[in-house]
């Protein structure tokens, strides 16, 4: 093997192991970008994904509302069940009615994303899910499809969501999209940004995600005063990005180089930049990481950025127990999160460059198991933006039910929209093109072409 084919296989094995995407002191995830194919963008796009981690309840975020279906719902949940007089302020009216009289409402605390569905910017997406391949109940009780592997495990469908690929997994789509565009951005580096916990959606073959603190990027060891001494702090930083003979010694100065240059570009971009007039809602973790998001956003232009992807997320909602007291102050804190920073996009003029989607380990049961719900499969999910085709929803309203047509018992759905139709829609929006649509989301070929853009955006 060639010593360039050596420091490839180094460089992708580092970023497969993780290397690459911690936030150590000195910022490590800044490993190199391979070769990628150059994907020409002359305008802005972002793609901002907001994971709930936990699996999210979804018959308490977008609940039947139609009479009969209430009835149903309310009845498999008696003590979970919101009042229906409680939704009629949240009640959904599309643009385009469902079939058969069916309506939906918010969960009454996400009463600030109503106003962004009734302008059109924020569509429901019903009933998606991880699946390999297109998969009916009936299909799923004879063993007649290919499952995603470790159903209901939560890490196993975090990934699955993430990479079309169980926990293990070395790239995530978000990560191959950056693969396709970074070679168009002033800073490959600043293609796949995460300011929360690493995750395997931003790592692609060759993107690498850029891990960020909520004020902004990490304070590197060699950019403070070391010791109270400025000389110490010189020496830190060269020694760090300090050339060498051995292969290994010259690649870590090299990522040490790239840190400290691309740590003095974003605080410097940052520093400069006008503050946002759009309010964020205080003691909101999900907040301030939107927050940092739109201020990357506002100068995506000086650091000379055409193309990004950006991770954020939440915890709490793996909810056994507890679901009526706790999910409504989960789902108000992402609702208000997501308003504040839709309206900052509005503020920078870029809300139609700029497309957040929510998505989830899975969904749970409808049937409660004490006063909270089990592990479920499909739920249902947001996509808020100017771009957005919104007032409406996409996909088919299961049946609300226990053991019904739509789900496996207990109201655990089986997904009609897979993650990889969702994801071709996104990626399609963003640039994606049909030849590389497989190269992003390896199992979309096994989706008919006229049902991987489901419209929504």
């Amino acid at each position: 093997m060639s010593t360039d084919q050596s420091r490839r296989a180094f460089l992708q094995r580092s970023a497969a192991f993780g290397l690459a995407g911690a936030a150590s002191p000195f910022v490590l995830n800044l490993a190199a970008a391979g070769e990628a194919a150059a994907a020409v963008s002359s305008d802005y796009k972002a793609l901002v994904c907001v994971f709930l981690n936990g699996g999210n309840d979804y018959a308490n975020t977008v609940t039947p509302y139609d009479q009969a279906s209430y009835d149903l719902y309310q009845k498999l949940r008696p003590e979970l069940a919101y009042r229906r007089d409680s939704l009629t302020g949240t009640l959904l009216r599309p643009s385009v009615a469902l079939p058969g009289g069916r309506q939906y409402a918010l969960g009454p605390a996400m009463l600030p994303l109503l106003p962004a569905f009734d302008a059109g910017k924020l569509a429901v997406v019903l009933n998606v899910g991880t699946l390999a391949q297109p998969t009916t109940k009936t299909q799923y009780r004879s063993n007649g499809a290919v499952l995603p592997p470790k159903l209901f495990s939560h890490n196993d469908q975090q990934s699955y969501w993430q990479a079309s690929s169980p926990e293990g997994a070395q790239s995530g789509w978000g990560g191959r999209m950056g693969d396709l565009f970074q070679s168009g951005n002033g800073s490959a580096t600043l293609t796949c940004i995460n300011p929360t916990n690493n995750a395997v959606f931003l790592t692609g073959k060759a993107a690498v995600q850029y891990s960020m603190g909520t004020g902004g990027p990490i304070q590197l060891t060699a950019n403070s005063s070391l010791f109270g001494s400025a000389s110490a702090s010189a020496a830190l930083k060269s020694i760090m990005s300090a050339t060498h003979t051995n292969m290994l010694e010259n690649e870590h100065g090299r990522i040490g180089k790239r840190s400290l240059d691309t740590y003095a570009q974003v605080a410097g971009a940052l520093n400069a930049a006008t503050p946002l007039a759009t309010a964020f809602p205080s003691s909101n973790a999900l907040a301030d990481q939107l927050k940092l998001v739109a201020r990357m956003i506002s100068v995506s232009s000086q650091l000379g950025a055409k193309r990004q992807v950006f991770f954020v997320s939440m915890g709490g909602f793996d909810l056994h127990d507890n679901l009526a007291a706790n999910q409504p102050i989960l789902l108000a804190k992402l609702s208000s999160a997501m308003k504040a920073f839709y309206d900052a996009t509005v503020e920078l003029g870029v809300s139609d460059k700029v497309t957040s989607f929510t998505a989830s380990d899975f969904g749970r049961t409808l049937v409660p198991n004490n006063d909270g719900s089990d592990h479920g499969w499909g739920s249902m999910h947001f996509v808020l933006g100017g771009a957005v085709r919104g007032q409406r929803f996409y996909g088919t309203p299961p049946v609300v039910a226990d053991n019904g047509p739509d789900d496996l018992g207990q109201g655990r759905l089986v997904p009609t929209i897979a993650v990889d139709q969702y994801a071709s829609t996104l990626a399609t929006w963003f640039g994606v093109s049909d030849s590389d649509m497989s190269t992003v989301l390896p199992n979309i070929n096994n989706y008919s072409p006229s049902s991987r853009n489901l419209g929504f955006v």
